[in-house]
């Protein structure tokens, strides 16, 4: 009888190896009877007729096979959407209800979350269907502690640096500054001081240089860039938050930003960075892979003077001798609770939308990051024979990205998104208002030296210093 037992057992087991038995978790659909599932997103442009081209595509098959429809809307951006969230979560008179779907970075997500409204979506998916995608994309939502996965990666982005290849190659001609050279953070702080003195060198007037480099998000810069160098910004301990502002570390994130910055080699006017490439205020930048379609194909000056430009996009540069991170971002999909089969329905999108050559496709429309392993290999993007040349571009170096660094994100904590806003605007905002200052005293005659003297003090750093630390410890309280 042991024996028949045993033979039973090891019977069913190889069936189960044979089907790859999952035992995950199904509805029973009508195609007749459709279900309808509602997405909310915050893509726009090309990036919306994309996932629109894409949306229409499942319901038009797999949707229409086993009956579900798909109702896609854009909410406008990011934050527009992650109001509107939050305002149908809390019933606010005049919300929408609550959509099946939306999209949402770790923060938002753990907000909703602890309202009780999101779906695990563990149950659906067997370990082989996970084991398909980029296991950061996957370990990002899994914020609960309990092994539940809450937000679902569907396009990811990393950062990438973009230059202005045709005016580079003016500077490079002229003065021999090597391309190289800007691998490190370190790097393009001393070019940007190159290039400053000389575009300042061709005109008469003194202390007029131009800036060499931007950045966007500069809560990136921070986190990555500490990480880089040994040190976790935010993490979490028994879930809960801990604050490491190392102070000799976001000094040295000082040093090659804020210093840059208030002597004119750095600078930030509009609202991205791909914005002053345009007007010509700076000619390279760091920024998001996803938003890396809208560089400018033209310069266009004060005088309405124009002139074509070439892109060339590269890694983001590193601090010298750091750790090999690189950014992890683009906002995830987070299911709602509701009927299990809306639930079931849901996730049966999400399948089809991230299937490899479903994926590619978004990716190579969007400038997004495909997150399946398969859609990461560049020889399957076929990247010469799709899309155009720039996405193809941004989208290779994205991925090199990938494949060459330690991709990181931080956990949602509570009060997650002031923590990383007081990151976003403390040192820039204070940049911005002391690099004016430096200006009116260049304009009354001080040299660059004499103008820049008080903000390279010690003093200044320790005062800025101490109240972004005090800023951010309350929040962790």
């Amino acid at each position: 009888m042991k024996k028949r037992i045993i033979a039973c057992i090891l019977a069913i087991s190889a069936v189960c190896l044979l089907a790859s038995c999952s035992n995950t978790k199904t509805a029973k659909l009508d195609p007749k009877n459709p279900t309808t599932i509602t997405v909310w997103h915050y893509y726009n442009g090309d990036q919306q007729k994309s996932f629109n081209d894409l949306v229409e595509k499942f319901n038009q098959t797999q949707g229409k096979e086993e009956g579900i429809v798909v109702e896609a809307s854009s909410q406008g951006g990011v934050k527009d959407l992650e109001s509107n969230v939050l305002d149908a979560a809390d019933g606010k008179v005049g919300a929408s209800e609550v959509p099946n779907i939306f999209a949402a970075y770790s923060d938002t997500a753990y907000a909703i979350d602890r309202k009780g409204l999101v779906a695990d979506l563990s149950p659906y998916f067997s370990k082989k269907e996970l084991n398909q995608y980029i296991e950061s994309y996957i370990e990002e939502g899994r914020f609960s502690n309990d092994d539940s996965l809450k937000i679902f990666p569907i396009a990811k982005s990393t950062e990438i640096f973009m230059i202005n290849k045709t005016d580079w190659d003016k500077f490079a001609n002229a003065t021999g500054a090597d391309i190289a050279q800007l691998n490190t953070l370190e790097g393009v702080a001393a070019t940007a001081e190159a290039y400053y003195d000389w575009t300042d060198s061709q005109t008469p007037a003194a202390n007029d240089g131009k800036a060499f480099f931007g950045r966007d998000a500069m809560a990136n810069y921070f986190i990555i860039g500490a990480k880089q160098l040994g040190i976790e910004i935010f993490s979490l301990k028994d879930g809960k938050p801990v604050l490491n502002f190392d102070k000799e570390v976001v000094k040295k994130l000082w040093d090659n930003y804020y210093i840059p910055y208030v002597k004119g080699y750095f600078s930030a006017f509009g609202r991205f960075r791909s914005d002053d490439i345009k007007t010509g205020n700076i000619i390279s930048f760091v920024g998001s892979s996803s938003g890396a379609s809208f560089f400018p194909k033209e310069v266009i000056t004060d005088d309405e003077d124009s002139y074509p430009i070439d892109m060339e996009v590269y890694q983001a540069p590193q601090f010298e001798g750091g750790e090999k991170y690189a950014v992890q971002q683009g906002a995830g999909m987070v299911v709602t609770k509701a009927s299990d089969e809306e639930v079931y329905a849901s996730v049966e999108f999400l399948k089809w939308f991230t299937n490899t050559e479903n994926n590619i496709d978004f990716s190579l429309a969007s400038g997004y990051l495909p997150v399946t392993k398969d859609g990461n290999d560049r020889d399957a993007l076929n990247l010469s024979e799709q899309s155009d040349k720039k996405t193809a571009v941004i989208v290779s170096a994205a991925i090199e990205t990938v494949q060459d660094n330690t991709l990181y994100t931080t956990k949602a904590f509570e009060n997650g998104t002031q923590a990383r806003d007081i990151l976003e605007y403390s040192l820039s905002d204070k940049a911005t208002a002391d690099r004016k200052t430096v200006e009116a005293n260049l304009k009354k005659g001080m040299s660059l030296k004499e103008a820049v003297s008080s903000f390279e003090s010690n003093e200044n750093f320790n005062d800025w210093y101490n109240k972004t630390l005090s800023q951010l410890e309350q929040l962790m309280q």
